[in-house]
């Protein structure tokens, strides 16, 4: 175990913690609210990022560090294991993290001048910040839980930032209750795993797997809560509905958490567990991604608001990596959530300059010209639109051409064609929309002149970020093959092995490492994905290749050339095609695509109304059966309480208490008149006294 490169970790998460805890508690009593401290914070996090970045690119062992600890116990001479882990996904995952998250604060000094929680705001972030980091550095699945649902109570305060807003009240409350509905089932999976296994480690969940203790329909049971948990957080129909109207909360947040880390904390956990899915859960994960990104991208053809084209389009993308995953392509699915997290990164704080400059105004409608009077912005854009396209020689090229031939490889062995389709449809909608929005907000004449002549270029603080993210889109896939050779697919039992020579090692993984032969396969679960043997499957990967990148680069391009054709002005202010012809010719397509398929409508109507009515005859319920009883127990209560009170005033008072008082009294007074003073009287009644007693004495001997 490397322990300067586990430090180096602890201080990745540590940092951000404190400094959180600092200015929740005291960001009011700072210069400019601390937002310094924040920014500070995450660029040194970032350069520790990079620094294990580099040693695990360099070293040879897979692993660096894995430590666990008894966390929790749960019976005797047992306990629920806590721990780190440290390999070469996790040193691409803390780069992303922190490099994003650094720029988004620094974007933000600027961005959120003069908000009136602009401290919150920034130790908002550092919470969400922690969470992530957390969330990646865990080597079991009750850390990823605790973080994960962290996560999303951080992204429910940053998407509500603005609370005061009833729309960005709702869409926080939306997205919360919405990813919460897919925690149910990753929970429900995290408590199948530990019912079977005994353990909720990475390394004892991989072993179980090869070794048979999670099989059947446990495992398929496993699998699918596990993916609900990721269909929640990465937005996957039909889950996708928050992360559009969380638009709602502050551009850089949803260039830090819609475009970057919480969205891909999803896409994360499907690629960490991996060989835990079989077969038929694949199948069921290639199937939603490549609906989702087919059916996101067609919402983005019609969008008017510059940030809901970006949100789903972050949907789709993510729908890709999810597709990639489905179909066994561990390296592209992992290849894009990286690349994408660069320039969509980009092109939200685009975005956030462009509203910045004109007033807070998101119509794309309402944009035009901008470029000329903001060139730095609209040159970072449209490389990162460039990216997004899948441009040639750009960083989203060569991790969207991966997943493209990894999932014409599976259908060439295994059929399932409609992937292929929703994969390749998608790279040519991509581009058509991300064009159609670059040449509605940066070309032509500027179609609202009081904003446009108010429009300037962006402080430095907001450039530098649109700069760099706007280098890391071009230069960012590096070739397409730095990360597959950092993070190549490996079985189940390389990646235990992997963990036991970071010197962590149990019962159940040595028994597996004792009964596995000294190479396994390239990847178990995506041999068993695909159920041929290496040999076909390599044929066919070398086949899709090619065809891949020669069909999504002219897509691509013919993409651009539509979105030219249709939104690109010329001299005479005229476009080649009109677009509004098109509408009008497919008004009711436009007008579905419009309300996004009416999903929103169907979800008030089943869900939404339902659980008001249910809540309002709960409410009645309550008011008319519970409270009625508890009142009307309370008025027996009261009347016996009255009748008490009475009893207590007329008898126990009036007879027994005040009655015998004046009794004693009265017989005060008439024994009083008795005492005259007079010794002569004392003296008659006492002989009269004596009299009688000796006359009833004589008696009473006469009787006897």
């Amino acid at each position: 175990m490397d322990n300067t490169v586990l430090i180096c970790g602890l201080a990745i998460f540590a940092l951000p913690l404190f400094s959180f805890a600092v200015l929740a508690l005291f960001n009011h009593r700072m210069p400019r609210r601390g937002d310094f401290i924040a920014t500070g914070v995450m660029g040194v996090a970032l350069f520790l990022s990079l620094y294990i970045f580099w040693r695990a690119s360099s070293d040879p062992k897979p692993v660096l560090v894995n430590i666990s600890f008894a966390w929790l116990p749960m019976q005797v001479n047992k306990a629920l294991l806590g721990g780190i882990l440290i390999d070469r996904l996790t040193a691409v995952m803390l780069v992303v993290v922190t490099l994003v998250s650094f720029l988004v604060h620094l974007f933000s000094t600027k961005y959120m001048e003069g908000d009136v929680r602009y401290g919150r705001y920034f130790a908002s972030l550092l919470l969400f910040t922690t969470s992530m980091l957390g969330l990646v550095l865990a080597n079991n699945l009750l850390y990823l839980y605790m973080f994960w649902e962290l996560v999303g109570l951080s992204s429910y305060v940053l998407i509500g930032h603005w609370f005061e807003k009833k729309s960005a009240s709702d869409a926080a409350i939306k997205a919360f209750i919405t990813t919460r509905l897919g925690d149910v089932g990753m929970f429900i999976g995290i408590m199948v795993c530990y019912v079977q296994i005994g353990s909720l480690q990475y390394g004892d969940l991989f072993a179980a797997v090869e070794q048979g203790g999670l099989a059947g329909s446990w495992r398929t049971i496993a699998g699918l809560g596990l993916f609900f948990g990721a269909m929640g957080k990465s937005a996957q129909f039909p889950l996708h509905v928050w992360l559009p109207d969380a638009m709602e909360g502050p551009t850089p947040v949803s260039a830090l958490i819609h475009a970057a880390t919480m969205v891909a904390a999803g896409v994360y956990l499907t690629g960490r567990l991996l060989p835990v899915f079989d077969p038929p859960t694949l199948l069921f994960i290639a199937y939603i991604g490549g609906f989702t990104a087919l059916f996101a991208a067609t919402i983005a053809l019609v969008q008017d608001d510059i940030k809901k084209v970006l949100a789903y389009s972050t949907v789709s993308q993510l729908g890709y990596m999810i597709l990639a995953l489905g179909v066994g392509g561990y390296v592209s699915g992992l290849f894009h959530l990286t690349t994408h997290a660069f320039f969509k990164a980009g092109l939200f704080l685009g975005a956030g300059a462009v509203i910045h400059s004109m007033h807070h105004e998101q119509s794309m409608s309402k944009y035009g010209g901008l470029a000329r009077k903001m060139p730095v912005t609209a040159a970072c854009y449209l490389l990162a639109t460039l990216a997004l396209a899948g441009f040639p020689g750009f960083s989203g090229f060569w991790s969207k051409d991966m997943i493209l031939a990894d999932v014409l490889a599976f259908a060439m062995l295994n059929g399932h064609w409609f992937l292929v389709f929703a994969g390749f449809a998608t790279v040519f909608l991509t581009a058509f929309y991300m064009f159609r929005q670059f040449f509605l907000t940066f070309t032509g004449a500027p179609r609202d002149h009081h904003a446009y002549e108010h429009a300037h270029e962006t402080p430095w603080a907001m450039r530098i970020p649109l700069i760099v993210l706007g280098t890391l889109a071009v230069v960012g896939g590096g070739f397409g093959g730095w990360f597959g050779a950092m993070n190549p697919a490996t079985s189940g039992v390389d990646q235990v092995r992997g963990f036991r020579q970071a010197g962590f090692s149990t019962p159940l993984m040595d028994s597996v490492i004792e009964q596995a032969p000294e190479k396994a396969a390239p990847h178990a679960a995506s041999s068993e994905a695909h159920g041929e043997g290496h040999g076909a499957e390599a044929e066919a990967r070398h086949k899709a290749h090619y065809i891949a990148m020669g069909l999504s680069t002219c897509l691509a391009l013919s993409g651009i050339l539509f979105g030219a054709a249709f939104y690109f002005e010329r001299k005479n202010g005229k476009t080649l095609l009109d677009p509004g012809r098109v509408k009008t010719r497919f008004r009711l397509v436009h007008q579905i695509l419009w309300n996004k398929y009416y999903i929103d409508e169907v979800y008030t109507a089943c869900f939404v109304m339902s659980t008001r009515a249910l809540a309002s005859a709960c409410a009645a319920f309550d008011r008319a059966v519970i409270d009625g009883i508890v009142n009307l127990v309370g008025w027996f209560g009261w009347a016996w309480s009255y009748l008490v009170e009475v009893f207590d005033r007329i008898v126990v008072d009036g007879w027994f208490v005040n009655g015998s008082a004046q009794t004693t009294a009265y017989m005060g007074r008439r024994v009083n008149q008795t005492q005259t003073g007079l010794v002569r009287q004392y003296l008659m009644l006492t002989m009269l006294g004596i009299m009688i007693i000796s006359g009833a004495c004589v008696c009473a001997l006469y009787l006897l």
